[in-house]
């Protein structure tokens, strides 16, 4: 009888029962594959954008590129700024301009307000997740926050896949608008649910200044450790970010042929997602110079296959398993540092992953628009490789300067 009636004091406080625990962690998961969606919609159906907003597809490339700077800009300043408010009251502002973002992208009739709404979800959409993922150590425990953080981050995968493909279809054949209205429509749903159901407060609510996490970003492997997403995801966005005029102009491939290669590439990198985690529960940080060495040589086979379909879509998709490798043992990274130096900077290392893979996605495909305004887009692989072999060595140097801090 005691155990209920706390149990329902624990509810009503907005404090997580074993049950709401669990839902939390799955309306978290969802969290993150909203965000993918408004984040990658566009690249399915950015030959459609440029061909009906009138600008041309180095343009439309843009509308990644513009998203991913403010994301990385805003995400550690939202995080610096915001350390002495609750993460709840924080959250649901967030969740605000995130649904007032995606009303303005789904009902853009122009390229420029298009680009302001994409805008204005990359300022946000990094410390909403940063924000979102910090509640995870107290929700499962820390023993058990590699796997719920893994489930987070394969969201986006899954995200990839439907935002990208079906973004394809439809906006092929009822309206690129569509697309937006369903990224709209999740937005709206999974705001709603996590404002009704995640805790009003927690243990990391105790007030951060400026100052007491500010320090996290001098440590010398937190530095190299942003280098390692730089350049190792922008070496795979700057194929990836023009993946679907890739595949449509040097592969030939109609839209219906695009659309499966997408799915089938989403669906791949959701287990590259999963490894991500095996990597790091196995090997650790170590594990990514291998990783972006044979980035490296898979992105470089992309230009030695030319029009070849079979090849090359065998280099994508091998592409699509080494995408995300980087993600759980580089977020393990961020957080150690600051666990075990900067306490009071665990948001801050939370945002650095969105933080950082977000930069190399803005490098990534500004890199990609060079080469594709330049020499090409059968370029792009080439490019691409010679990016993965930096972020091998910057892997190489993080590893020694992290054991040089604990010795």
């Amino acid at each position: 009888m005691g155990g209920s009636s706390e149990a329902q004091v624990r509810e009503t406080s907005g404090e997580a029962t074993p049950t709401r625990a669990r839902l939390c962690v799955a309306l978290l998961v969802l969290l993150g594959f909203s965000l993918g969606c408004s984040e990658f919609v566009v690249i399915g159906i950015q030959t459609d954008l440029a061909r009906d907003l009138g600008v041309s597809l180095s343009s439309a490339g843009q509308l990644i590129s513009l998203f991913a700077l403010p994301y990385a800009v805003m995400t550690p300043m939202l995080a610096l700024s915001t350390g002495r408010f609750r993460r709840y009251s924080v959250m649901l502002v967030y969740l605000a301009l995130f649904c007032l973002g995606n009303v303005v992208s789904a009902f853009a009739t122009g390229f420029g307000v298009l680009l302001a709404a994409r805008m204005l979800l990359g300022s946000i959409s990094g410390a909403l997740l940063a924000v979102g993922v910090t509640f995870i150590p107290e929700l499962v425990g820390t023993k058990r926050s590699s796997l719920a953080l893994t489930l987070v981050y394969s969201s986006y995968s899954v995200a990839m896949i439907v935002s990208t493909s079906v973004g394809k279809i439809l906006a092929s054949t009822v309206g690129w608008h569509v697309a937006m209205y369903g990224t709209l429509a999740f937005a709206v749903v999974t705001s709603a649910l996590l404002a009704v159901f995640m805790p009003r407060r927690g243990q990391t609510d105790e007030p951060a200044t400026f100052a007491d996490q500010a320090r996290l970003l001098l440590e010398p492997s937190i530095v190299t450790g942003i280098l390692v997403f730089v350049f190792g995801i922008g070496s795979v966005y700057a194929f990836y970010g023009y993946v679907t005029p890739y595949l449509e102009q040097v592969l030939g491939m109609a839209t219906v042929q695009v659309s499966a290669v997408l799915i089938a590439y989403g669906a791949i990198t959701f287990l590259s997602n999963l490894l991500s985690g095996w990597l790091d529960a196995r090997f650790g940080l170590r594990s990514l110079a291998v990783t972006f060495l044979a980035q490296a040589l898979v992105l470089a086979g992309l230009f030695a296959a030319g029009p070849s379909v079979p090849t090359a879509l065998a280099f994508t998709f091998a592409v699509a398993l080494l995408m995300y490798l980087a993600s759980i043992p580089s977020v393990s990274n961020f957080m150690g540092v600051a666990r075990r130096h900067h306490p009071k900077a665990l948001t801050l290392a939370s945002s650095l992953e969105p933080l950082s893979f977000n930069i190399g996605i803005a490098f990534g495909t500004l890199v990609g628009g060079a080469v594709v305004s330049g020499p090409g887009i059968r370029f792009v692989g080439v490019v691409g490789a010679l990016l993965a072999l930096v972020a091998a060595n910057m892997v190489i140097l993080t590893v020694r300067l992290g054991r040089f801090r604990e010795a």
